[in-house]
């Protein structure tokens, strides 16, 4: 009896003692678990105070573009750097306009957004129709386009023609009368003393190298054409002072042949147009000639040479002057602002006499003075 009593109250001891063992441990977690709830309920009461201060400086670095670190998105574009997460500032800025350089090749960094892609090059076709849309275009702007050199017949074209080489037509017209007068045929002019006409022909320059073609075109003409002028390109530039560009002012303008006139103009004109880079003016006739049909050609020559003399000059075009602007491909070579543009124009445009003395009816400017007379 006593073995098993005491084995019972031996077995009854050992949890009491457990439970007093155990009480302070369950104490202490309950105040653990307890103080943890108190710190998070401070921390949300913080939180609570703290949001609209938050917010109030995020809109503030929206506007402003600085970050909560007090880094600006252009100060971190500049160094490189990148803008805190989080703190309401734009995520992205626009960097610099591209320049074509990388930072793989030592260039400035490529700015945000995709590579803008090179322009195609311009088709044959492309090319074609806007040669023709310019040439529509000029037609407008110069309805009244015709050769600047004064002439009544042919001979005087023709020899005009000859002397207008390294001067001015306005030069040519003051010069004529006189040697017209003089010589008013190919047999007159043929008989000629050479000395007497250089005197005559001197404001055009190089008189005496245009005295020599004058006197063998006339002598020819007296010899081998009966004293007319040929209507045949290949007559015509067998001629002595008479090549193909003479020649085609001839056919174009007293026979009604229709010809391209290559001067340097025209040759100017057509290379910044982008209708061709050639620079002989035999080739540039040949691919103006394919681009335009053949009834086109006497007018076009008189529309791009009005064009080039007026407003589209060799050292400095009024760019912001000009009608065809929009289908320059050489826009901005010379002056764009339009105020300044509009002072380089020339001739009738610019409120200035003409070139010839004696112009065609509808012409709009005036006349050009005989010679010393202004």
């Amino acid at each position: 009896m006593s073995s098993s009593k005491s084995g019972s109250s031996g077995t009854t001891g050992k949890p009491a003692e457990a439970a007093e063992a155990g009480a302070p441990r369950r104490a202490t977690a309950a105040a653990r678990t307890a103080a943890t709830a108190r710190t998070a309920a401070a921390k949300a009461a913080t939180a609570r105070t703290a949001a609209p201060a938050k917010k109030a400086a995020a809109r503030k670095a929206s506007a402003t573009g600085t970050s909560a670190a007090g880094t600006t998105a252009a100060e971190a574009a500049a160094t490189g750097a990148k803008a805190p997460a989080g703190t309401g500032g734009p995520a992205k800025t626009r960097g610099p306009a591209r320049t074509g350089g990388s930072a793989k090749n030592g260039g400035p960094a490529k700015a945000s957004g995709r590579a803008k892609a090179p322009a195609k090059p311009e088709s044959h076709l492309a090319m074609v129709r806007r040669a023709r849309r310019i040439n529509r275009e000029l037609a407008e702007v110069y309805p009244y386009a015709h050769p600047e050199l004064d002439f009544r017949n042919p001979f005087e074209l023709l020899c005009a023609t000859v002397l207008s080489a390294q001067t001015t037509d306005l030069r040519v017209n003051q010069t004529t009368p006189a040697l017209f007068a003089a010589y008013p045929t190919p047999e007159d002019m043929a008989a000629a003393v050479p000395e007497e006409m250089e005197e005559l022909i001197r404001p055009t320059g190089f008189f005496r190298a245009k005295t020599k073609s004058l006197l063998g075109l006339s002598a020819a003409l007296r010899d081998e054409f009966g004293g007319e002028v040929p209507g045949r390109l290949d007559d015509l530039v067998k001629l002595p002072g008479v090549g193909r560009k003479t020649a085609n002012v001839v056919l174009g303008n007293a026979f009604g042949v229709p010809g391209i006139t290559v001067d340097t103009h025209f040759g100017r004109l057509v290379r910044r147009w982008k209708w061709t880079d050639e620079e002989d003016p035999v080739k540039v006739e040949a691919v103006v000639a394919d681009i335009f049909p053949k009834s086109e050609w006497t007018m076009l020559s008189h529309r791009v040479i009005f064009h080039g003399r007026r407003v589209c000059h060799a050292r400095k075009p009024a760019c912001g002057a000009c009608p065809i602007a929009p289908l320059c491909p050489s826009y901005g070579e010379g002056e764009t602002d339009p105020e300044k543009a509009r002072k380089l124009l020339k001739y009738e445009m610019g409120g200035q006499p003409g070139q010839r003395l004696s112009p065609p009816a509808d012409y709009p400017g005036k006349p050009a003075p005989a010679l010393g007379a202004g």
